[in-house]
């Protein structure tokens, strides 16, 4: 049972892997952009990769059931699935496409030090980004670059829990909501609350060069 389990927990992060690399190659905006099924050949050309790896990669799409695959005769044609259009495309409102590209970038990137993690007792910003450890955000706000996908991996969640969560709770008895460091909580939240004031405070960092 433990061997079955960790070739799930291997497969599993393959997978990923395979989201990852289709949403930072623009696979899925490609695909939303033609607005019509596409061959491999057209779809590695739009996104400068080798038709090999384009062809592989695209079947690996279609199993995961985020592509749809149709067949004419002995050509094949890919177009997104209904899932894809709505979470991967990066345009759509419900996009999910910035936490892919910051789990790729940056979270993936300190787990692969997680042994030297768990023996120094501290994260691992240093080694995989060359930043100290001890201060979280100084890695977070290191580049302008890795600063904004941040801010738009915490702005796409948001999109998407960020009703539930605000239905979750009564907040009737508050006026004035105010949302410090960002554009999360979105007045579009409250569609029914017309007497409630939202204010953004968006928090401006200064980089050093």
């Amino acid at each position: 049972m433990l061997g079955l389990n960790c070739i799930i927990i291997d497969d599993r992060y393959r997978l990923l892997l395979t989201v990852f690399t289709a949403c930072e190659l623009g696979v899925f905006d490609v695909l939303l952009a033609a607005e019509r099924p596409m061959s491999a050949e057209e779809i590695s050309q739009a996104v400068g990769a080798s038709l090999d790896g384009t062809q592989r990669l695209l079947a690996a799409c279609g199993g995961l059931q985020l592509l749809n695959v149709h067949q004419d005769g002995e050509q094949v044609f890919y177009s997104n699935t209904n899932q894809a259009r709505v979470y991967l495309t990066s345009s759509s409102p419900r996009s999910l496409y910035h936490c892919t590209q910051y789990s790729s970038k940056t979270i993936y990137r300190c787990w692969n030090y997680l042994t030297d993690a768990v023996r120094e007792g501290r994260n691992q910003y240093e080694k995989a980004f060359g930043v100290s450890s001890k201060d979280l955000f100084q890695a977070i706000y290191s580049s302008d670059e890795e600063m904004v996908r941040f801010m738009q991996m915490m702005n796409y969640i948001w999109n998407i829990c960020g009703k539930a969560v605000v239905t979750a709770f009564d907040l009737s008895p508050f006026k004035d909501i105010c949302d410090l460091g960002g554009k999360y909580f979105s007045v579009k939240l409250f569609p029914c609350e017309p007497c409630v004031c939202v204010c953004v405070c968006v928090c401006v960092c200064v980089l050093s060069s």
